[in-house]
């Protein structure tokens, strides 16, 4: 059985309007193959949703919450399966309990487990397309629950990974850009980038796909793209292993995130078991430390420790490394919430000296200071100040000739 997974975000399924577009998509791609869709929630309803159930509670118990937030994605379901049926398409629509989708435990930020194939085969014998909500599972307490921001990309990738399918996201940007065109508006689309490549711009603040989604595609080695549902017959950009991106450019985009916080802990003692003391805590908190930079005092006892951290634990980070003074050690503890992350990216820089040199030399001829510097096998991210952001992204773009 030939089978395509379709993925439509929020903005795709946002009005009726834009239900029966996707679903024009989606009937142009029945009369080629059987398909399964995953469906976001309406834009703007699972916010709703949140706010909804925090006007009753600011801490609600976390199954009921799951219960209310995924709802969202139901009703985008049965809508598009009405109307599919409608349109003389055959559809069904399902929860995700009945296929079922087996997650983790936990709730709001649960992993996918597994998925019955052998059931989503049986009922498309008779169907043209599936209709199924992203976004959540049921665990083994048979509770509903929920993958956290953004997991409609990973359900649809799961889907498309158990059914050794392709996975399609449309969304409403004609695909990858090699940075964001709202800032560099010459941007260009990328055709095909790796999954590598896109690993590290979705994890370093690229929008397009969520980091998740794009682990797991490379994980299973499946087939993803992610093309515009306002402009369907523009292909997108193409997902894959490195081995099958022919053109290896140095740098292939820039990514940059606002949502970044720094935390300085001086005159730390230098010896071993400090770090853990610092960051254990942080881990018990689940709190994720990004960028960390050590600067040891010309005598080698103490030494000054930055670290990055998401802006929106900052104050939960704070408090937690205030209780641990004591056992730390610290003198003094300096925070700073107007900061932000650029990352250069590209699986060329393995082969390619100068990109480092190229990026200080762009942003010392801009005046834009360095704050912390970290690098991988593909990847260069910087802290600077949040002020510079835009014309940094702009400097950058155009000193790497990612607009030619």
């Amino acid at each position: 059985m030939k089978i395509k997974v379709l993925k439509f975000g929020g903005t795709s399924v946002g009005s009726v309007e834009a239900i029966k577009r996707s679903a024009s998509i989606i009937c142009d791609w029945s009369k080629k193959s059987k398909v399964i869709v995953v469906l976001s929630a309406m834009s703007g309803e699972t916010d709703r949703l949140i706010n909804l159930t925090k006007s009753f509670s600011k801490s609600p118990n976390p199954v009921d919450f799951d219960n209310a937030i995924s709802t969202g994605e139901n009703l985008s379901c049965a809508l598009m399966s009405i109307y599919l049926n409608n349109q003389k398409t055959k559809s069904k629509s399902l929860h995700s309990w009945q296929i079922p989708i087996m997650t983790s435990s936990e709730h709001m930020k649960s992993r996918i487990l597994s998925i019955n194939k052998n059931f989503l085969l049986n009922e498309l014998e008779n169907l043209d397309v599936l209709v199924v909500p992203g976004f959540q599972g049921i665990n083994e307490r048979r509770e509903i629950t929920t993958l956290g921001r953004g997991g409609s990309d990973t359900s649809a990738v799961a889907v498309a990974a158990a059914m050794d399918a392709e996975c399609i996201i449309y969304t409403d940007v004609e695909g990858v850009f090699t940075t964001d065109p709202n800032i560099v508006p010459n941007a260009k689309k990328i055709n095909k980038i790796s999954y590598e490549e896109m690993l590290e711009l979705a994890s370093q603040g690229a929008k397009v796909l969520q980091t998740r989604s794009v682990e797991l595609a490379m994980r299973k080695n499946t087939k993803l793209s992610v093309r515009s549902s306002l402009k369907p017959k523009k292909i997108g950009t193409i997902i894959t292993d490195e081995k099958s991106v022919l053109e290896k450019n140095t740098v292939s985009g820039i990514a940059y995130t606002k949502d970044e916080a720094k935390i300085t802990l001086s005159r730390v003692l230098d010896k071993p078991g400090v770090s853990s003391k610092i960051f254990g805590p942080l881990a018990k908190g689940n709190i994720n430390v990004d960028m960390i930079l050590q600067n040891i005092s010309q005598d080698g006892k103490f030494a000054n420790l930055s670290f990055t951290l998401p802006r929106a634990d900052l104050e939960k980070a704070l408090k937690i490394l205030k209780k641990e003074k004591s056992k730390i050690g610290y003198k003094k503890i300096i925070s700073s919430n107007n900061i932000s992350k650029i990352s250069v990216v590209g699986v060329g820089m393995r082969s390619h000296a100068g990109v480092a040199q190229t990026l200080f030399d762009t942003l010392g001829k801009n005046k834009i200071n360095i704050q912390v510097i970290t690098t991988s096998e593909i990847k260069i991210s910087i802290l600077i100040d949040e002020e510079h952001t835009d014309l940094a992204v702009q400097k950058l773009h155009q000193a790497f000739k990612l607009h030619k």
